[in-house]
């Protein structure tokens, strides 16, 4: 075996980077603990809102009959498109493909399963939790296509999909190489991409303001128990490679 590199004068010391390593997990998991409260806190709160019918819940109808006299052809046309690549067939098959995709490419499968099982998590809780509100959906004559849609209405499948799909996605491209631009790129990206699936469910009559609200909380959760995990697991390796060295 080689022998052991001697240590030189700007060596940090193994307990320093013990130190560093835990405080940036620490503050990791801080910030991921921070995003499922506020996730679950925001989802209690709509929930809440949604059965007293009040706070939030007061702009469904408005908004419903709001975007229905908006409708037009071409609009029409878009954002079923849009609703349609977030659904239930087409994204599933674009995470499994995505998935495979970068455990190949990256020989990094962590990160590919990360962004599979949160995707499987986020529907299982959407599921559970139309199951147990059970809140009926939109009136039919508000459907662009009546009859379409015919499971619960709380919350918004599609937009709880898109949501954790872009969140979870866009972490795991931002905490290779974390800089402030690509932060922002990301918040920009996930905006834009959750914003139209989840205008394209209230356009297109199939849920309410509250529904895709609920969604987007829940989704924030779910980002925030991959930092938590992704980011203790980061530590364990790096602490790993730091013991080695020592």
């Amino acid at each position: 075996m080689p022998s052991p590199r001697p240590a030189q004068p700007g060596d940090s010391a193994p307990w320093r980077d013990a130190l560093r390593i835990r405080a940036a997990e620490h503050g990791a998991v801080a910030v991921g603990l921070a995003l499922v409260v506020l996730g679950v806190a925001g989802f209690v709160g709509v929930l809440d809102a949604v059965r007293e019918a009040d706070d939030l819940a007061v702009l469904d109808d408005p908004v419903l009959a709001w975007l229905v006299g908006l409708r037009s052809p071409g609009m029409t046309a878009f954002l079923t498109v849009v609703t349609t690549v977030a659904g239930p067939v087409v994204l599933p098959v674009l995470v499994l493909l995505g998935s495979l995709a970068w455990g190949l490419w990256r020989r990094d499968w962590w990160q590919a399963a990360v962004l599979a099982i949160s995707m499987v998590a986020a529907s299982l809780v959407s599921v559970a939790a139309k199951a147990v509100v059970a809140r009926p959906r939109p009136p039919a004559d508000s459907m662009v296509v009546p009859g379409l849609e015919t499971t619960y209405s709380f919350p918004s499948g599609h937009t709880i999909g898109a949501a954790t799909f872009l969140l979870v996605l866009g972490y795991l491209l931002w905490v290779r190489r974390p800089t402030v631009p690509s932060l922002l790129g990301w918040g920009l990206t996930v905006a834009t991409g959750v914003g139209l699936v989840a205008l394209s469910r209230l356009y297109l009559g199939y849920h309410f303001v509250t529904d895709v609200v609920a969604s987007m909380a829940l989704a924030l959760a779910v980002l925030g128990v991959v930092v938590v995990l992704d980011r203790r697991r980061a530590a364990r390796a790096a602490r790993a490679v730091t013991t080695a060295d020592g």
